[in-house]
């Protein structure tokens, strides 16, 4: 007791210091309300570490925290973006892309090499810009000066004159890694020919023609250099739109509202691919939750038989499906199910005369994905039916026997009602992990084969999981706020399946106590 209890010290003084640490990340970001959360949560924890009234606290505390990190914050987060419209087109925040737009410049293509001369050392040193356009004519700016480096770079004009020939040139030019240490500052730097054309520093020995395309007028407002006209920005829908109404790139993140959740269930275009995903899950899962508990219960009886010989044997072949990791097996039936080179296909050809089109035709595809999860789960169903069955007294069976039942009526009368209800949760937990089985259709499928007559990417094969992370991550353009509202929708799903899970069969468990 007392190793357990100098454990859980040594755990929470850790999490303090962490904490501590995540704290001053965080005030250095300039996050002061995650930093206060996070500096609460350290008090607690220090409070938990040496008040006596609160010491039953410290072992209940590293449960509750790995529930609030792993499961409440990431749900939140989630929830968080789906009230955006955060997606591959709006990524950064409404400052970010302002200053995107007000770095926008317009150039005609023109160039001049740059030599930087430098009179002075330190603080006192000024600066000169030789260049030479492309048809050899040689400018030299007036004297000008840089912050040192590492200071904060300000932005500095200065004016180009012609360099006449034998003028002397004042000061050395600087070597590249002295440019080096100064680009922060020449990245600000604006040289003006006589004709008011600007240049800018575009790599480290070269400047172009670069006039600023917008100016600042206020917070929501932008004005158009070219033409005058006037550019705002667009809440809403989180866009800087032009006097036409044209939206400009980038967008920038904004609050939505319930408007991805609107899109789901009122545009047909991702209503209709969402409701044929949802009833395939809910199919998949189901069919697949039936077929893994009937084949696991088939080898489970069938390795109770007293008469059969080799069941040591037989037990580790069929347990091998589920000790083989799924990232190995499933790419190896995909393999067999290769429509042109794959075994499965050959032996058919062979037979038969047939190549089914394992990944191109919906209901075929389908066939296949339920085959593979079941060979793929029944190991563990029928572990667990073993373990049940052994728990069944025998003299059951013998008063069946000597009242003339067979198999079927022993399989429907005896076995199945007395597994029923310690089954029924795993059953239920089966089903919600096949619900967002992501990793047998990415490996296996990928979706295959798409649907041709829906705008949204989606596939015979996707289920929830697989689509919501096409459209976050694949080729759904990435909208990562429309892909969090789907994942929340499918977290009520398989959070309203534990809560049945626990009022049907926690709730019976404690009654019968």
């Amino acid at each position: 007791m007392r190793a357990l209890a100098l454990g859980l010290h040594v755990l929470n003084l850790a999490a303090v210091a962490g904490l501590l640490f995540l704290c001053q990340q965080l005030l250095r970001a300039h996050d002061a309300l995650a930093a206060m959360a996070v500096l609460g949560v350290a008090g607690l924890l220090v409070l938990l570490q040496f008040s006596k009234r609160l010491q039953a606290w410290r072992y209940v505390m590293p449960g509750v925290s790995a529930v609030l990190v792993f499961i409440v914050l990431p749900m939140a987060f989630t929830l968080g973006i789906a009230f955006t419209n955060y997606s591959s087109a709006h990524l950064l925040s409404f400052e970010r892309a302002t200053d995107a737009l007000l770095q926008r410049t317009d150039s005609e293509g023109l160039g001049m090499d740059l030599s930087l001369l430098r009179e002075g050392e330190g603080a006192a040193a000024r600066y000169q810009a030789r260049l030479r356009d492309d048809d050899g004519k040689d400018w030299l700016s007036a004297r000008f000066t840089l912050p040192a480096p590492g200071a904060p770079a300000t932005g500095t004009t200065v004016m180009l004159g012609a360099l006449e020939d034998g003028q002397p040139l004042p000061g050395e030019p600087l070597p590249p890694r002295a440019l080096v240490e100064l680009l922060p500052q020449l990245r600000t730097l604006v040289l003006r020919t006589p004709d008011d054309r600007p240049w800018r520093l575009s790599s480290l020995h070269r400047i172009t023609d670069q006039a600023q395309r917008y100016a600042p007028i206020d917070a929501d407002r932008l004005r158009d250099l070219r033409d005058g006209s006037i550019v705002t920005a667009d809440h809403a829908a989180g866009v800087w739109r032009d006097a036409s109404g044209q939206a400009l790139e980038p967008g920038f993140r904004t609050t939505v509202g319930f408007a991805n959740y609107a899109r789901i269930f009122g545009d047909s275009s991702f209503f209709e691919p969402f409701v044929r995903v949802f009833v395939w899950t809910v199919s998949f899962a189901s069919l697949n939750t039936l077929l893994t508990f009937a084949l696991g219960l088939f080898f489970a009886v069938a390795l109770s038989w007293p008469a059969l010989k080799g069941r040591g044997a037989y037990r580790v072949a069929l347990f091998l499906p589920y000790a083989v990791p799924a990232f190995i097996s499933i790419p190896v039936f995909r393999g067999l199910f290769n429509e042109n080179l794959g075994e499965i296909n050959l032996v058919l050809d062979l037979l038969f005369g047939v190549r089914p089109g394992w990944f191109s035709d919906a209901t075929l595809a389908r066939a296949m994905v339920l085959t593979v999860n079941t060979w793929l789960g029944y190991p563990y169903m029928m572990i667990l039916a073993m373990g049940l069955l052994k728990a069944i007294p025998e003299d059951l069976y013998e008063a069946s026997a000597l009242a003339g039942a067979g198999p079927v009526t022993n399989l429907l009368r005896i076995t199945l009602p007395l597994i029923a209800r310690p089954m029924a949760p795993l059953l239920v937990a089966s089903f919600a992990a096949n619900f967002n089985n992501l990793t047998l259709i990415a490996l296996l499928t990928e979706g295959a084969p798409d649907y041709l007559d829906t705008q949204v990417p989606v596939g015979a094969t996707d289920l929830l999981a697989s689509y919501t992370y096409r459209i976050a991550f694949n080729d759904g353009g990435q909208n990562y706020a429309l892909a969090c509202a789907i994942s929340s929708i499918v977290f009520v799903i398989v959070a309203l399946l534990a809560y049945v899970n626990l009022r049907c069969f926690g709730g019976a468990k404690a009654t019968r106590r």
